[in-house]
């Protein structure tokens, strides 16, 4: 499951029960791939989010950070990133000096351009296999597409 997400969406962070859910129920037979997509006309600032999250990743922290950043109101600033790295034990230094040079802005870019390529308009966006589901939806429309998913990969494996 690739998800396209902005730590700044209201709907992405009304979806991630759901994605426990998700994670809970199937185990072993998905993997949740996080992909960067703020829409910084919508969410000023919230490409420094996703900077802050990848510096986070090279201390091995990513999805920590991830729920720590979902968890707190949509801010951006140095200081607050910095504090979420203080909180999960990061390196500080290590992290402030990531984030100050700005070296995943580029990644978060070529995520973005990748999200439009593939046709995503908006936050959340998945792809299960290349299927998409837009939105916050329920658990059902992601269960639906996972198990249809999983049949078809079982059939052709025969």
């Amino acid at each position: 499951i690739v998800e396209f997400s902005d730590f700044h969406c209201p709907f992405c962070r009304r979806v991630l029960p759901t994605l426990a859910q998700l994670e809970s129920q199937y185990g072993e037979k998905i993997k949740l791939v996080f992909r960067d997509f703020p829409i910084d006309n919508l969410h000023p600032e919230a490409s420094k989010a996703h900077e802050a999250a990848r510096c986070a990743n090279e201390q091995g922290k990513f999805w920590a950070y991830h729920d720590k950043l979902f968890a707190s109101p949509p801010k951006s600033s140095p200081e607050i990133f910095k504090g979420f790295a203080k909180d999960l034990g990061l390196n500080v230094t290590a992290f402030e000096s990531c984030f100050a040079s700005g070296k995943y802005q580029a990644a978060v870019k070529k995520d973005i351009e990748e999200g439009n390529r593939v046709g995503v308009t908006g936050t959340p966006a998945f792809f299960i296999n290349g299927r998409i589901i837009s939105g916050a939806q329920p658990l059902e429309a992601f269960a639906r597409v996972i198990d249809d998913e999983l049949a078809r990969v079982q059939s052709s494996a025969r």
